[in-house]
């Protein structure tokens, strides 16, 4: 079965009402995950506008990020760079904390996961308010290196996280909202 549109990928997205609280409705990925068809559209198309880019290294957030991103890392022929929460890196890191909507969150890479010649894409599962993502480039940024682009397999654009992004950076995402 082919997944040529957005809307064949979005048949695989559930919304949950008030999770993980009152008044929010969740965008569940876990369908699309469990279909064979949809994983790979996706993750295909996520790959997509950087297989000519030269892209060395695949960035993705955690958790729901690295399962789009090390595959998407596989097809590009790059290596893959998880950016945790603190504590979850076995190595010596670079902390960057970001503000919320309601308070602040910290990420974290290792400090020797990325170098000035690389080419990199992040990936993430959502791009929402854009808070996240924004904290993820700025760390990539952080190592002298090029981000090409930044993909996401949802987008909630009536939240505007674009504008968080740096508008140079291209941004490529599959189903909005």
């Amino acid at each position: 079965m082919s997944m040529s549109s957005p809307e064949q990928l979005r048949a695989f997205i559930r919304d949950v009402p008030d999770f993980p609280k009152p008044g929010i409705v969740f965008k569940d990925i876990t369908p699309l995950l469990r279909s064979p068809a949809a994983l790979n559209a996706a993750v295909e198309k996520l790959a997509a506008p950087f297989l000519d880019e030269s892209i060395t290294a695949v960035v993705a957030i955690e958790s729901r990020g690295f399962i789009f991103g090390s595959c998407v890392a596989r097809i590009l022929k790059a290596g893959f760079v998880p950016i945790r929460k603190p504590g979850k890196l076995p190595w010596t890191t670079r902390r960057h904390e970001y503000i919320l909507e309601y308070g602040s969150d910290v990420l974290e890479i290792h400090d020797d996961a990325l170098n000035n010649d690389d080419r990199v894409v992040i990936i993430d599962d959502l791009l929402a308010t854009g808070g996240t993502l924004a904290a993820a480039a700025a760390m990539v940024r952080g190592f002298g290196c090029t981000l090409v682009g930044v993909g996401a397999v949802i987008e909630l654009a009536f939240l505007d996280g674009r504008s968080k992004l740096d508008p140079s950076t291209p941004i490529h995402t599959l189903v909005q909202y």
